[in-house]
């Protein structure tokens, strides 16, 4: 049950704290003061749409505040401890703010959570029904939760079988469908592959080739240059030549040698000399062999151009190196395999499509069937409940679609789609609520829903936002009767402007509008009996 709420910057409130009890809580006021404020403030701690809007002007913030008991509530415990969130003393706390900027800050218990967790502890925690939640009873694609709603754990998990079913066969559909894509251009695709492969492994490409190549193809532009200079040192080196370099040094040699024996200064000169000459010889052996395998080669540099423009295009269309291309090659190579299997991987995955889609087919007869007994008590419960709401003579029907209507795609809610069919006079066919129920009738049918649920258990808290639309007279006493019934087993927020439900009140708040200093500001108090007795007054037409 809720205990509390505050509300901060809410349109027309300023700073609200209301307290809450056990029964039924109505609140009333004039039109316009503010009822439908402190709805607004409700579902947006539980969750719902932030409307800047809602900002009082002059701010830049708004909050709201929701304190719940939960103790003995075992779902709503399990549910905070897979989140992590521990509440402290049974006591549960939701926290909402937002900001102009359209900044939304979400807590519970103090720990701040996504949007999606502050909604889903709410809907554990309150159930409200707004003034315009009629219009789910008008479109048939609702009726089939209302339906679902009524049913016990095994029908609860039988949903969530057929749910997990269907999202097992959608998983390997998709595979299915993206692997028949596949096969219905593979060859196309592998006569690609192949060529690129080909194109590839004829290059013959070996990682740092390129630049090999291109150092190899400026010697080659450079080899007049190269001759030249080769044969020119060769000529001033060769010992053949009396005026050679290595002619001289040797002379120079074998005169420092003759006198090395008389001091050992000659002898370290006719060394260092003798190196120098040993060292010259050597490069010109070298020289020489450069000279025999200097020539220029046409064919050679002819090759070596081929094939850094073939490296070229390669890089223009398989990556920015070598590297890169054989690194595509890879891939490609991969994929190719992969194609080439792809006739056992369609079969294995056709096989295992059938299976799949046979066992949620299986898994959805067996909802079928749970639905069809499921709609018998859910149809004999409804007349109940409209019958105590003074609509005895409706007959209430759960029509089921007929197959050929049904959508071939499995559907994690199964197969059916159903529709509320009523009669509400004797001798008229059954018909669909959105060509006959009035907005009487639609408030009845909510609350009939709704007190259903309740004899079920479900949330601690419900909240009724002008449920009463449409109904006057005996019928609103007969709804306010079937508010109170429920305020019995659990805690009943209700916003009304009839006299019949503010009558049975086991707790009144008065909601009025006032101006101070040029602002406008909607106040909520909570009505002492004899308050109450001249708000009724009021409500009666004074």
């Amino acid at each position: 049950m809720i205990l509390s709420l505050h509300i901060q910057n809410i349109a027309l409130i300023e700073d609200l704290t209301l307290n809450f009890f056990q029964g039924l809580h109505v609140m009333s006021g004039e039109t316009g003061a503010g009822k439908s404020i402190v709805v607004d403030a409700v579902n947006l701690v539980l969750g719902g749409r932030a409307d800047r809007d809602l900002i009082r002007t002059g701010t830049s913030k708004a909050s709201v505040e929701a304190q719940f008991d939960v103790s003995g509530e075992v779902e709503v415990m399990d549910y905070l401890a897979s989140q992590a969130i521990q509440p402290e003393d049974g006591l549960v706390t939701l926290y909402r703010e937002m900001t102009g900027s359209g900044r939304n800050t979400c807590r519970v218990c103090g720990v701040l959570t996504p949007l999606a967790v502050l909604r889903e502890t709410a809907a554990l925690l309150m159930d409200v029904h707004g003034q315009h939640e009629g219009r789910f009873l008008l479109d048939p694609k609702y009726h089939l939760g209302f339906l679902d709603e009524s049913g016990g754990e095994d029908h609860q998990k039988l949903l969530q079988e057929t749910a997990k079913a269907c999202q097992d066969f959608l998983d390997v559909h998709r595979q299915y469908a993206r692997l028949v894509r596949e096969n219905e251009r593979k060859q196309f695709r592998m006569e690609t592959l192949r060529k690129s492969l080909d194109e590839i492994s004829k290059a013959r490409l070996k990682a740092g080739e390129d630049e090999e190549l291109e150092r190899e193809q400026v010697r080659i532009r450079s080899s007049a240059r190269i001759i030249q200079a080769i044969r020119t040192a060769y000529s001033r080196m060769s010992a053949g030549e009396d005026a050679s370099a290595l002619t001289q040094l040797k002379q120079a040699m074998d005169a420092l040698t003759g006198i090395a024996d008389l001091d050992p200064v000659y002898a370290s000169l006719a060394e260092r000399v003798t190196g120098a000459y040993y060292e010259l010889e050597e490069v010109g052996y070298e020289l020489a062999g450069m000279m025999e395998k200097s020539e220029f080669d046409p064919r050679r540099a002819a090759a070596v151009d081929q094939k850094l423009e073939l490296i070229r295009r390669l890089k223009r269309s398989y990556g920015e190196s070598i590297e890169a291309i054989l690194s595509h090659r890879d891939v490609m190579q991969e994929e190719y395999d992969s194609l080439s299997s792809l006739d056992e991987q369609l079969e294995e995955l056709t096989q295992k499509h059938k299976k799949l889609l046979s066992a949620y087919r299986q898994k959805a007869r067996e909802l079928t069937g749970s639905r069809r007994a499921l709609a018998e008590n859910f149809e004999k419960n409804m007349m109940t409940q409209l019958k105590d709401l003074g609509m005895e003579k409706t007959v209430f029907k759960v029509h089921f679609a007929p197959p050929s209507q049904r959508q071939q795609l499995p559907q994690p809610l199964g197969e059916d789609a159903v529709e509320f069919m009523i009669s509400a006079n004797p001798g008229e066919p059954l018909k669909g609520m959105s060509k006959i129920a009035s907005g009487g009738e639609l408030s009845r049918i909510m609350l009939a829903l709704k007190s259903l649920e309740a004899e079920r258990g479900g949330v601690g808290c419900m909240v009724f936002d002008e449920i009463d639309t449409g109904i006057s007279g005996r019928m609103a006493q007969v709804v306010a009767e079937k508010m109170c019934r429920i305020a019995r087993s659990h805690q009943v927020l209700c916003v009304t402007h009839l006299p019949q439900i503010a009558a049975m009140a086991d707790h009144h708040y008065m909601i009025e509008k006032t101006v101070e200093d040029g602002m406008t500001h909607t106040h909520v108090r909570k009505l002492a009996d004899a308050e109450q007795t001249e708000e009724l007054e009021r409500i009666l037409g004074g």
